[in-house]
C-alpha cells in the first residue's frame, strides 16, 4: 500500500454526521477490517433488504466471504450485486449527565462494491487457505483440503472496495457545562473488549499434540481484535 493513500471522499462514503470522526486513510481503514472477524453485508432482494453476519477478510483492496451454495445471500450475490459492508468494534460505554450525552466509542468502517462469486477452482483452493491462514497462521498446511463435494457445496464471494470510509469515536463523557455541578448522577468511561478464554482440546486428539506455535497469542484474556490483526500480518504480511 502506498504510504498516505487515501480513499477519495465523495458523496457515497462522507461522514456526514460528526465529520471530524471520519478515516479516509486506507491505513486506519485496512486496520480496523482487519481486526474484525465478524461483517455485516447489506444487499436488496425484491427490493426487500437484508443485512447477513458473515465471516470475512481482506486481501490487498479485496475483501471476500463464502458461505453455502444453497443459501439466499450467496445465490443472490454470485452473479454481481451492489452490497455494503461493515464491520465494527464496540471499545467502551460511555455513561453521561443526561440521555443526550450517553454515547458509546467505537471503530467502524462501511466498504461499498460489487460481490461476485470466485469460480476458478485453483484461485477458490488458495482463497479459503487464505481464509483460516488468515484467523489462525500456517493452519491451511496441517489440515486436510476440502473434498469435491464441500467445494462444490461452498460458494466463495468477493468485493474490490470501490470507495470506504472509517469512523472512530474514543473520547470521554461530555457534558453540557452546567450538568457537571448540578446532576448528580454518576457517570464514566466503561472499556469494552472481547477476550479470550482457556483452550478445549478435543475430547479425540490424538496423542502428543500440542498448540502449534503460530497460535501462541490465543491464550486466556488476549483480545480478539488484537489476536486477529496479528493473525492477519502473520498471514499476509509474509507473502
Amino acid at each position: 500500500m502506498p504510504e498516505g493513500a487515501s480513499f477519495p471522499i465523495t458523496k457515497v462514503n462522507k461522514v456526514k454526521r460528526r465529520h471530524d470522526r471520519g478515516r479516509y486513510d486506507k491505513a486506519t481503514v485496512y486496520d480496523i477490517l482487519d481486526s474484525a472477524l465478524i461483517c455485516h453485508i447489506a444487499y436488496v432482494i425484491d427490493g426487500r433488504p437484508y443485512c447477513t453476519p458473515t465471516a470475512f477478510w481482506r486481501e490487498g483492496d479485496h475483501l471476500y466471504w463464502h458461505g453455502s451454495s444453497a443459501s439466499q445471500m450467496i445465490k443472490t450475490q454470485r452473479d454481481g450485486v451492489p452490497v455494503c459492508l461493515t464491520a465494527t468494534h464496540l471499545d467502551a460505554l460511555v455513561q453521561a449527565r443526561s440521555g443526550f450525552h450517553h454515547s458509546v466509542n467505537y471503530r467502524a468502517v462501511m466498504a461499498w462494491g460489487t460481490a461476485h462469486a470466485i469460480t476458478d477452482k485453483e484461485q477458490k483452493l488458495r482463497l479459503m487457505d487464505n481464509f483460516i491462514d488468515r484467523i489462525y497462521p500456517g493452519r491451511s498446511k496441517l489440515i486436510r483440503q476440502p473434498t469435491a463435494q464441500e467445494l462444490k457445496a461452498t460458494t466463495l464471494i468477493g468485493m474490490e472496495i470501490e470507495t470506504a470510509s472509517g469512523k472512530i469515536r474514543s473520547t470521554h463523557v461530555g457534558d453540557e457545562e452546567e450538568d457537571y455541578a448540578n446532576v448528580p448522577a454518576w457517570s464514566a468511561m466503561i472499556p469494552v473488549s472481547q477476550v479470550l478464554g482457556t483452550p478445549s482440546d478435543c475430547p479425540r486428539q490424538l496423542p502428543g499434540l500440542a498448540m502449534p506455535k503460530e497460535m501462541k497469542p490465543f491464550k486466556k484474556g488476549a483480545r480478539l481484535d488484537e489476536v486477529m490483526l496479528a493473525s492477519y500480518h502473520a498471514t499476509f504480511d509474509e507473502e
